[in-house]
């Protein structure tokens, strides 16, 4: 069998369209995270359109982000951010639509969204021979990207409600649950050596729950638990925050990865497709 990484998946054809992570990377993302539970509930709120309605919109107008985030040859700040506040948005609206008003089970569709981000990671694997974030310099490569990022939030939402649901927490005790679990990982990769690709992806998934928790301590009315600020103001508040961030971000290029950086996981990759090659042949 030929298992030869094709010369067009590893030719760098743009910089690295993702940003380096920073500080700033993560807080953004929860950031985000929280303008997808605040920002799917203020709309549906507002404009009374239906969960299905409201996904169909969002996920045009993710569409169109996407459209110039591909485009573009390089990370721009503005643009991917746009996007993963969208397919934020949009995972949480597809989860709701499939528990609210199709009856799905949380445990099922945590388990749909567990596979199809599985199977995801192995097509990726399989065609680029690396999951590193670093290295997002092709179509390709930036097509599996995003696809994971949207099973993230997915996945994220429904395993957040279910250990919600299941566990009685509250909204206090469930942003104290999520944050520990991403500081075990933190403390399992940076002292006993678990891969820094794993470790990612791990916190990455986790930050979903973390971050809809945080949304609800802040919005849901007090005698439910929460601080009562509201979806609007808590999304807002959010919303500036995240804004004053990527504007920050834009002029300092301060998550922009170096290019050594690409460079050098590039050729690492060559050379893991070229003893593949030898080996296949062999």
């Amino acid at each position: 069998m030929d298992t030869t990484v094709a010369t067009p998946s590893l030719g760098r054809q743009m910089l690295n369209k993702v940003p380096e992570v920073t500080i700033y990377f993560w807080i953004i993302k929860v950031l985000c995270t929280t303008i997808g539970e605040t920002g799917a509930d203020n709309l549906d709120e507002k404009y009374n359109l239906g969960l299905a309605n409201l996904t169909y919109i969002t996920g045009g107008i993710l569409a169109l982000v996407l459209v110039f985030v591909f485009s573009a040859k390089r990370y721009v700040p503005v643009l991917y951010w746009a996007g993963i506040v969208l397919i934020s948005v949009v995972g949480t609206l597809i989860t709701d639509n499939l528990t609210d008003n199709h009856g799905v089970a949380l445990e099922l569709t945590t388990t749909i969204f567990s596979i199809a981000l599985a199977v995801t990671f192995a097509a990726w694997y399989a065609s680029e021979r690396t999951l590193s974030i670093h290295s997002i310099v092709t179509t390709r490569r930036e097509a599996f990207y995003w696809v994971t990022v949207l099973f993230t939030f997915a996945l994220g939402t429904a395993a957040g409600d279910l250990i919600a649901e299941k566990s009685g927490l509250g909204y206090g005790w469930s942003v104290v649950l999520f944050a520990g679990a991403i500081a075990i990982i933190a403390t399992a990769h940076k002292r006993f050596g678990l891969g820094p690709i794993l470790s990612f992806w791990l916190a990455y998934i986790l930050t979903r729950p973390l971050g809809a928790s945080i949304g609800d301590l802040l919005s849901q009315p007090k005698a439910d638990g929460g601080l009562g600020l509201g979806t609007s103001v808590t999304s807002y508040i959010f919303l500036a925050t995240i804004l004053a961030l990527v504007a920050y971000l834009t002029l300092t290029r301060a998550d922009q990865t170096p290019p050594e950086v690409v460079e050098h996981e590039l050729e690492e990759h060559q050379i893991l497709a070229h003893h593949l090659s030898h080996k296949d042949r062999g």
